[in-house]
């Protein structure tokens, strides 16, 4: 079985910035969602998983061994999206796969099958030979998905997959990496809450560089049970409203604006209690971590 371990890794940068702080994570088959703010520490931590960047302390391990001493092995079996990923924009999307697929090793004949198959998964079989310098950023973004899938990797890294995707693209990536997983250690980072909550059976909560909680949806979920609060109030309320509580969402109707909030005690009277959802436990983990 295949394994990845973050253990007790920290990451401190030029200058003492700490991106991250003693965390440890353990990963099997399966896809592992790691969910935080912008400048959680999330990229930095997806580099270190991904031998680009070195820990300043801490262990990461491959099946067992110590991948920043050996990074070969952990190399040769990984696919890895990061947030900002080039392109020559000269080449054609066949042409850019074709030689990412060389430089990765993989056998010419193989190469053309896989990218066939790639590029009419990820609906950019149209498009094929025209230059990428005239894709648009969700089309590019796909082309990023081709090349981390191009040698069937063992390890699936991905940060921020679905930034520049529709709506139907991003449906389409989340269910294609819910099937990597199942045979697979698929880690997917992202900020936003709907890109994981409908695939991740695993979810770790990070912020400040730490790691805030790890579980389930079912026991992040159950963490606030009976805190989640709406009610309506003015707009003149609502600043107040905010600077007291923790705001999952608003909405301004001909009566008022509707907030939804998180609470241990009934906030205001009138409050009504709702059914908690995923940005609900989200929100109140990172605000109970310090970040608001």
């Amino acid at each position: 079985m295949t394994t990845l371990e973050l253990l007790g890794v920290s990451k401190v940068y030029r200058g003492g910035k700490q991106a991250v702080d003693g965390l440890t994570l353990r990963m099997g088959p399966g896809l592992l969602g790691l969910l935080g703010p912008n400048g959680a520490g999330k990229s930095s931590l997806m580099r270190i998983a991904a031998t680009l960047t070195r820990p300043t302390s801490g262990e990461l391990r491959y099946d067992g061994e110590d991948a920043v001493r050996r990074p070969g092995p952990l190399r040769a079996a990984l696919g890895y999206l990061p947030q900002d990923f080039g392109v020559y924009p000269n080449l054609t999307a066949r042409e850019f796969l074709a030689y990412l697929a060389a430089a990765k090793g993989v056998p010419a004949g193989r190469a053309r099958t896989r990218i066939g198959e790639l590029l009419e998964l990820l609906n950019l079989t149209e498009a094929a030979r025209r230059p990428l310098g005239a894709y648009s950023g969700g089309m590019l973004r796909r082309v990023g998905i081709a090349q981390a899938l191009l040698a069937d990797p063992k390890v699936i890294i991905v940060d921020e997959p679905t930034a520049g995707l529709d709506p139907e693209e991003r449906a389409r990536l989340r269910n294609l990496l819910a099937e990597l997983a199942m045979e697979r250690v698929v880690l997917l980072s992202t900020h936003i809450v709907s890109d994981i909550e409908s695939v991740a059976g695993d979810i770790a909560v990070v912020a400040g560089g730490r790691l805030l909680r790890r579980g389930t949806p079912e026991e992040l979920l159950a963490a606030v049970a009976g805190q989640v609060w709406e009610v309506l109030v003015g707009t003149q309320e609502v600043a107040e409203v905010q600077a007291r509580h923790i705001v999952s969402r608003m909405v301004r109707t001909p009566e008022g604006v509707r907030v939804r909030l998180l609470s241990p005690f009934r906030p205001y009277e009138g409050a009504v209690q709702r059914m908690p959802d995923l940005e609900d436990a989200y929100l109140a983990t990172v605000g109970a971590g310090g970040v608001r």
